[in-house]
């Protein structure tokens, strides 16, 4: 081999390290978050926000940049957070919210058991012997034969008096044996609380992977918002449904009127949201009063169920959990639209606190409160009945 092909080997090896020095620079660079004003148009949502963008970066890049430092990490993660907490109230709720009524809730029941409760109990138990594991029953008892034996078997005084009404106490122990035989062998069906469950967490995964993958391309910006807009429906129209199905499971007019009417609400919102134009920075704030509105429209069957229930407890408890929800989604729109506290020093919250993480992590405790009021629901539902 002459010195001729020796340096043409010399050079082609330090071309060959030029090149490869350069793609690496060229992907370090490449992959650089950018500024707003860098960005393509499909991108630019907040001017408040100055830095630490993604732009059109491949998918895998994409995908592993949410265990890296942008504006978007808090908005990948509080919602992702919120995500896995809910999987797991929904799998805690199935497994261990009780299926039947525990005897020893019976304070619950009207008033004119209340006097004599504890005899009434010690009773029941005395002479039904399987009631403390009341879950067995189902299996083994058929609905009709334990209501035969609870009649039998139910206490013959209810006064301290040494007389007793025979008709009087005969239809107390027909009242009693029809109250609480459906409820040890029949529960209230839990579908609508599952199915905000369920809306919360396609609402909370939705987001999520929205504010993941946005970034990737134009075409990919345009399917994730539309996910996230159908994820936001679906949890106000999904929200709906504990409240106004155990509100009104005993008037079925008004029970189909309102779920009725949110569904429908629901899915136009989404319809609307598949338009191109809803998505300019110009359309913020009525995307935020969009979503505000349907959320609002709830205070119609929260008042009709207030006049029909008025003075019982619970009717008040769900009432203020609903009205704490309302308060704490309201805020979270709020501060959406008006991009608190950003606006007030741009660039200063690029990284964590800008408005966006402020809302997502509201619409996390609101979804949360109204998680305690559905339980509030289903032991109101399965003492009561209707």
């Amino acid at each position: 081999m002459g010195a001729e092909d020796l340096n043409l080997m010399e050079n082609e090896g330090a071309c060959r390290g030029r090149e490869g020095k350069g793609r690496r620079l060229w992907k370090k660079v490449k992959y650089q978050l950018v500024e707003y004003h860098s960005l393509p148009g499909y991108l630019r949502d907040n001017e408040y926000i100055l830095g630490h963008y993604r732009s059109e970066w491949p998918l895998k890049q994409v995908l592993l940049s949410m265990f890296t430092i942008h504006n978007e990490t808090l908005n990948v993660w509080t919602h992702l957070v919120g995500f896995f907490i809910f999987l797991a109230l929904t799998i805690y709720t199935a497994m261990k919210i009780p299926k039947v009524v525990d005897l020893n809730s019976l304070q619950h029941f009207p008033d004119i058991m209340k006097p004599d409760l504890q005899k009434l109990q010690s009773e029941l138990l005395t002479c039904l012997p399987s009631v403390p594991d009341l879950h067995r029953l189902r299996e083994e008892i058929s609905s009709w034969h334990i209501k035969e034996h609870l009649y039998n078997c139910l206490p013959v005084r209810f006064s301290s008096s040494n007389h007793t009404d025979v008709c009087v106490l005969h239809s107390v122990k027909d009242d009693l044996a029809n109250i609480i035989a459906p409820l040890m062998i029949r529960p209230i069906t839990r579908w609508p609380f599952f199915a905000f469950l369920g809306g919360a967490m396609f609402c909370l995964l939705a987001s999520s992977i929205c504010h993941l993958l946005s970034c990737h391309s134009e075409r990919m910006a345009y399917i994730m918002l539309r996910l996230d807009y159908a994820g936001i429906a679906a949890l106000i129209s999904t929200s709906f449904y504990p409240p106004v199905y155990y509100s009104f499971m005993c008037y079925p007019f008004f029970c189909n009127l309102y779920l009725g009417f949110i569904t429908v609400l629901g899915i136009a919102t989404i319809l609307v949201s598949l338009l191109p134009v809803f998505q300019n920075p110009e359309f913020r704030t009525i995307r935020a009063s969009l979503f505000f509105g349907m959320g609002l429209s709830g205070a119609a069957p929260i008042l009709h169920k207030l006049f029909l229930f008025w003075g019982q407890p619970e009717v008040f408890h769900t009432t203020g959990y609903e009205i704490l929800m309302g308060v704490l989604y309201g805020i979270g729109a709020l501060v959406y639209a008006t991009r608190i506290p950003e606006r007030w020093m741009p660039g200063k919250f690029d990284i964590a606190g800008h408005s966006h993480q402020l809302f997502h992590i509201l619409v996390v405790a609101g979804a949360y409160v109204h998680y305690r009021a559905g339980l509030v629901y289903l032991r109101w539902r399965d003492l009561q009945g209707c």
